[in-house]
């Protein structure tokens, strides 16, 4: 959840060679090395996954072996699937697919199971069923087919609702759905769908148990999701965007065209690790383009942002507040070398941000620790504790407690980044040209061994926070520990702060 200032992978399996050169990926990620490179402009080298506007389309006739489902019968896929033997192939014929009119009526697929749409099949909960694909069985595949109008539960999705492993979701298009589009099981694949004007999410990355590993998202794009508009009607809640990931360990997300979103673009929220963000183009969301938040080591590489952060950070600067909110937004998050990843860091680098509102924002809440009220991820602890009734008095006052009790913005690599800013093309002055890294003054709880400005102390001069090497054009300011210090480029390169040696600074936007 965001903290406001007042209160405070794998590698993938190869793709087609067309979707290879649609998202300028290869077929495996390694974290150290550079993917896909940059081009004259500096401006990463990936062409946008635009699914929507033409999805591919499924096979014309039914495969060999597989059973053709009607869509003249209602309810014929869900009874088909129920009859056939686990491993089978359903082909969905031509036109509208419909579950029997009951609440609770949805396909539960066996395992191994493959359902392909022809051209032009939908399956449509004509707002009535809440979920068109569950249940515990492993390794299902879903492709070339379209589902819409189903109803599901908030913070629940349609297409594998019950979050089961091994779900391989692609070429399909999920869109019109309350609640997420779909859910994430550990090694599930989703790639180059069209995910949009969903109620709540595209995809919501939770399980029970928190076992989600080795989730890959390539290829997809995300537009237009959270329709109902979830932080009006539950502010604060900070559960809306394009995607939502808590709790994953080992993703990687390359290649995705992630625009139109109202809220956050991509989230990663609580105890998320070993995560890959590669060759996105993320624009106008209306939030970030990405939050990494209260979670571990990560490479953010290669991406292009454009026109995000616009709406929300306007609508929060024009009613006074003045908290530097990033279009990379990092909070209580950063590098640690106790848990096993592909990095030990939080790198950030090779990305062009264009006419964002804000660049990166590194936040520490001094009050939100494990077993704080004001950890709003109730009930967990960091992964270096986990046992949150260990993080109280006495112990929590001193070593190792005092440290592995908190989420920590440290080990952040910010560099060989472009930073461009016209402050006439987004009609405002300079509050929406700033680079910051705060924290709060510590005051809660009443036993908190975080109080006054250790948090703040630490974040700006002892955790390995870094800027260094990036190109900067526009009228750009720093935040350093308080929204109310601007500093220039001059200041931000001196003692005691010292960011962005060798960088350069050009007053022009484009220039």
């Amino acid at each position: 959840m965001r903290m406001k200032w007042r209160h405070c992978a794998l590698p993938a399996a190869p793709l087609a060679l067309v979707l290879l050169a649609a998202s300028g990926c290869s077929g495996t990620a390694d974290p150290a090395k550079p993917s896909g490179g940059t081009s004259a402009a500096g401006a990463p080298a990936t062409a946008a996954a635009r699914v929507c506007a033409k999805p591919p389309a499924g096979p014309a006739t039914a495969p060999a072996g597989a059973v053709t489902v009607d869509p003249a019968v209602v309810g014929d896929l869900a009874a088909k699937t129920k009859s056939s033997p686990a491993g089978t192939t359903f082909w969905l014929r031509p036109g509208t697919h419909r579950l029997v009119p009951e609440q609770y009526a949805q396909v539960v697929p066996k395992k191994g199971n493959r359902y392909l749409g022809a051209p032009g099949a939908v399956l449509d909960g004509r707002k009535v069923n809440q979920y068109a694909f569950g249940g515990e069985a492993t390794d299902v595949t879903l492709r070339y087919l379209t589902v819409r109008n189903f109803v599901a539960p908030h913070d629940e999705g349609v297409v594998n609702n019950s979050s089961s492993d091994g779900w391989v979701i692609e070429h399909s298009t999920i869109r019109d759905n309350s609640g997420a589009g779909l859910m994430a099981g550990a090694r599930q694949q989703v790639r180059a769908n069209c995910l949009r004007d969903n109620g709540q999410y595209g995809m919501n990355a939770y399980k029970d148990g928190d076992t989600i590993r080795g989730l890959v998202v390539e290829g997809n794009e995300i537009t237009g999701n959270n329709t109902g508009d979830w932080e009006r009607k539950k502010p604060g809640c900070g559960c809306t965007g394009g995607m939502k990931f808590w709790a994953v360990n080992g993703a990687d997300i390359r290649g995705n065209w992630v625009h139109d979103n109202r809220g956050t673009g991509l989230w990663a929220d609580n105890n998320n690790n070993d995560f890959l963000f590669e060759n996105n183009l993320f624009e106008a969301n209306d939030g970030a383009a990405l939050m990494y938040e209260t979670s571990y080591n990560a490479v953010v590489r290669n991406n292009t942002m454009r026109r995000n952060n616009v709406a929300e950070a306007r609508k929060l600067a024009e009613r006074g507040d003045n908290f530097p909110y990033g279009t990379i937004y990092i909070s209580e998050a950063g590098g640690e070398p106790r848990v096993p990843a592909r990095t030990d860091k939080l790198e950030i680098y090779g990305n062009v941000l264009e006419n964002n509102w804000n660049g990166i924002t590194l936040w520490e809440n001094a009050n939100r620790f494990c077993n704080s009220p004001a950890n709003t991820s109730a009930g967990y602890c960091t992964l270096l504790v986990k046992d949150l009734k260990r993080c109280a008095q006495p112990s929590i006052a001193t070593a190792p407690l005092y440290s592995d009790c908190r989420w920590k913005t440290q080990r952040v690599d910010i560099h060989d980044n472009r930073f461009v800013l016209d402050a006439a093309a987004l009609k405002c002055t300079t509050e929406c040209a700033r680079m910051a890294v705060l924290s709060n003054y510590g005051t809660y709880p009443d036993w908190s061994p975080y109080k006054a400005k250790r948090v703040s102390d630490a974040l700006l001069h002892k955790q390995n926070n870094r800027w260094h090497d990036n190109l900067y054009r526009g009228p750009w300011s720093f935040v350093a520990d308080d929204p109310d210090k601007k500093l220039d480029s001059a200041q931000w390169q001196s003692t005691p702060y010292q960011q962005d040696t060798n960088s350069t600074f050009g007053p022009r936007a484009g220039g």
